[in-house]
This record gives C-alpha cells, structure tokens and sequence, in this order.
C-alpha cells in the first residue's frame, strides 16, 4: 500500500520546481482531491518520474482508455488502439506514432480542468 502524502509535503516539493508549467499542473493537480495522488506522483525529482514507452501503453490499455503517465512518454514501440493520453512531455517518435492511431495527446494540466473528478482514468508509473 502507498503512503499518503499531504497538501504540505507537496507544496514543499512545490516550491524546489523552476519549470513554471510543471508548477501549476502541480497546482491544479493539489487543489482537487480526485488527482491529490497524480500530484504527489508528478512533484517527486525529474530524474524518479517515469518515461513509459509505447509498447507498453499498448499492452496495459484497451481501446478508448484515458491514461496518466505522471513522466516522459517515449517512442520505443506501437500502439494499436485508439487511446487518450496525458504526461507531463512527449518525445518526438511518441507524438507522430500517437497521431498515426488518432490517439488524443493532452497535458495533465488540461486533464485536469477537462475531468476534474478523475473518472475514468487509469495511472500509469
């Protein structure tokens, strides 16, 4: 089981952030308890969030998922299913294979502000 981690410890690792989008998806992500665990994932250092490749975006999702990948989506591998995806950044191979499938490409930060009750979402870390 994951610890929980407070509004406080957040706003703490807040505060050590220099990149200003990074910050306010933080934010957002804080204020609204449904996306409280998304903040805790994405205010821990650059160098421990995840870069997920999209082979295995295609083997953990079916068709028409909305997932949250609190890193770096990297281009290693296809996807076969139409999907949403939300991360913090895409790599250039990522983008063009997503827009190959017609899989949605949006921010955590628009995410956010589309579905702030996080219904449907499923993370991946």
């Amino acid at each position: 089981m994951e610890k929980k981690i407070s509004r406080t410890k957040i706003e703490k690792r807040l505060k050590r952030k220099t990149d200003s989008n990074l910050a306010r998806t933080i934010l957002l992500a804080k204020k609204n308890n449904a996306w409280l665990h998304v903040a805790k994932l994405i205010s821990v250092p650059r160098r421990k969030q995840a870069g997920i490749n999209l082979n295995r975006i295609d083997k953990e999702t079916t068709e028409g998922d909305t997932i949250i990948v609190p890193g770096k989506i990297l281009g290693q591998g296809d996807v076969s299913k139409r999907v949403r995806v939300c991360a913090l950044s895409f790599s250039k191979d990522a983008i063009k294979k997503l827009k190959n499938t017609k899989s949605e490409i949006v921010s955590i930060a628009e995410e956010i502000k589309i579905n702030p009750k996080a219904q449907g979402i499923k993370i991946i870390k």
